[in-house]
């Protein structure tokens, strides 16, 4: 057996900031070495950020990403850490690829490097291309054919990226056949709900099928409406956990490992699916035995509502300051959605950057001006009061509106004023609509729907209210002041835009609805399979045919984090002309 110390980097990247993300290579592979690592490892496409969608395409990145690359393996070298590879993720273009239709311009690659002694040692792609859910990579890439294994300190390890281990077949046998020591997979991996309980059951199959330990490293952070997780697993070849790092935070993960010394003769020739071993020796022959130092640990699991809520303020916490926003702006109404958007900005930016106005109309309760005022100050978020209703007399008085309009009116003066504050101060508005909402249309254009973020657009009403209620709990389990109003939690849901009205005038309970909606809009459920699971038959119909009316409302709703195994957006794409319907 041979020692190795491994280093997993679990840290996040900026789509495009390739100067920024080198640098955070170069401390964190600091910090690796300063720990007395072997061998350090970064996450899936660090060096560029992920995904990068489209500019995978311009051959100006895809250039920029290689020179990046280069240079950094030189900056490694020059700062004494030349003699420790590392492995980093970023975007390549294969040489060979012969241009053809049907193929990404420039045959880019989403692709991973090792680094050493200053030079660009061994060069991969990732060999499965995920084409499902927020995933185009079909689009952008051409896949990798090769079976990439470096020799370090005496180990056979084998590379790996993402998708690689999703899928059956092609590298995890392969680094059987080639006799493997370690597999090592760089990932970005975005968060779902209960995706880490997967996500374990995957590196455990994955690690008997490979026959060695493997070690899954993921990216944190968040890119425009996805958010990732880090959760980096390492398990030993019959898939006992070794170390698992720490849910929504950046760190490293060392940890000492006694693997396979690699065999006198290094694996080539063709193995599983085709792929070609391309074998690299850096170093050797094993390290002198040494006591072990870090042996590894578990970090404890979040409970499921705290997973999901952390997920939420971080996603919005990297649309922010990503986007150069420092402070964002909210309009309350008192209700449970405004209050659950306030109190997770507060967590992603700061109270003091969290600017919120009560915009009352002749229509709003005394008791939801009240609760607004309430949250500010439970909150301590900046706070003003705006009343519409001039605003809307004078609309009134010359345009003479009645229903639906006249509601609506009120939305969208609202969603006008808080633009123009937004224009005049600087700060991102968020939009605080639900997926219960957008899913049923119930939402005005330019009214409720505008902003640039909408941080609980793929969270169910019902979610809503617990995520509220646990916010508040684990507050006063710390003794702090729990930031929601119990009456904006309590009393029934209410746009408010007309005498006594609730939203039950409109929809089905929410409990009932986002039943419904999980089985329709998540499932890809059919009407008759909907009815079939027990929901009364004019509900469904009733319900399918709003959400599908409703498809251009969310073609023009800003982003937002996504939590669920299909939101609206990226994961969910409908043509918004169809006159198909569930009967």
């Amino acid at each position: 057996m041979a020692q190795l110390r491994l280093a997993l980097n679990q840290i996040d990247s900026t789509v495009g900031d390739l100067e920024g993300n080198a640098e955070s290579v170069l401390q964190w592979t600091r910090h690796s070495v300063e720990q007395g690592a072997h061998l350090v490892a970064f996450p899936e496409m660090t060096l560029t950020g992920y995904p990068v969608e489209d500019l995978a395409l311009r051959k100006s990145f895809v250039e920029a990403s290689r020179a990046a690359l280069r240079e950094l393996a030189g900056r490694l070298a020059r700062e004494g850490f030349g003699e420790v590879p590392v492995v980093v993720g970023y975007l390549d273009r294969c040489g060979q690829a012969q241009a053809r239709y049907g193929q990404p311009v420039g045959a880019p690659q989403n692709a991973g490097a090792v680094l050493y002694g200053g030079e660009v040692a061994l060069t991969f792609a990732k060999h499965h291309l995920p084409n499902y859910g927020v995933f185009d990579e079909f689009r952008y890439f051409v896949p990798g054919d090769t079976m990439p294994v470096v020799r370090v300190r005496g180990v056979d390890v084998a590379l790996a990226i993402c998708e690689d281990l999703w899928q059956d077949g092609g590298r995890v046998p392969a680094a059987r056949s080639a006799g493997a020591g370690l597999l090592l997979s760089i990932n970005a991996s975005p968060y779902e709900r209960d995706k880490d309980d997967t996500r374990l059951e995957l590196v455990r199959k994955r690690a008997q099928e490979a026959g060695c330990t493997t070690a899954y490293l993921a990216m944190i952070g968040g890119q425009d409406e996805l958010v990732f997780d880090g959760d980096s697993i390492v398990v030993d070849r019959d898939g006992e956990v070794i170390a698992r790092a720490p849910q929504f935070e950046q760190g490293s993960v060392v940890l000492d490992l006694d693997l396979p010394t690699a065999p006198a003769e290094a694996p080539s020739g063709v193995v599983d699916d085709g792929l070609r071993v391309e074998h690299r020796v850096l170093s050797a022959e094993p390290l002198p035995a040494y006591e072990p130092e870090v042996t590894g640990s578990e970090a404890p699991r979040l409970e499921d509502d705290e997973e999901i809520y952390t997920a939420l303020v971080v996603g919005l916490r990297a649309y922010a300051a990503k986007n150069g926003f420092r402070s964002v702006l909210i309009g309350l109404s008192g209700g449970i959605d405004s209050a659950l958007t306030a109190a997770l900005a507060c967590d992603a930016v700061g109270a003091e950057n969290v600017y919120g106005i009560s915009m009352p109309s002749r229509y709003s309760s005394e008791h939801s001006r009240e609760d607004a005022a309430e949250l500010a100050e439970r909150t301590g978020l900046n706070f003003r009061t705006v009343a519409i209703e001039p605003m809307f007399a004078a609309y009134m008085g010359a345009l003479e509106l009645t229903g639906v309009a006249e509601e609506n009116l009120q939305s969208r003066l609202r969603g006008t004023l808080l633009m123009s504050v937004s224009n005049q101060e600087g700060h991102i508005v968020l939009a605080p609509g639900n997926k219960s909402e957008l899913a049923v249309g119930y939402s005005t254009l330019y009214g409720d729907s505008v902003g640039a973020y909408g941080p609980i657009k793929d969270v169910y009403k019902s979610n809503v209210f617990r995520l509220a209620r646990w916010r508040n709990r684990a507050a006063a389990e710390r003794g702090h002041t729990p930031p929601i109003p119990e009456n904006s939690i309590s009393k029934p849901p209410s746009a408010e835009l007309r005498p006594g009205q609730v939203d039950t005038d409109s929809l089905p309970d929410y409990d009932v609805l986002d039943r419904i909606l999980e089985r329709y809009v998540d499932g890809d459920q059919g009407a008759p399979e909907i009815v079939a699971a027990g929901f009364e038959a004019e509900t469904v119909h009733r319900v399918l045919r709003m959400t599908d009316r409703a498809e251009y409302k969310r073609g023009q709703y800003p982003p937002g984090t996504k939590i669920s195994p299909k939101g609206f957006g990226k994961d969910r794409r409908l043509p918004i002309t169809s006159v198909w319907r569930e009967r």
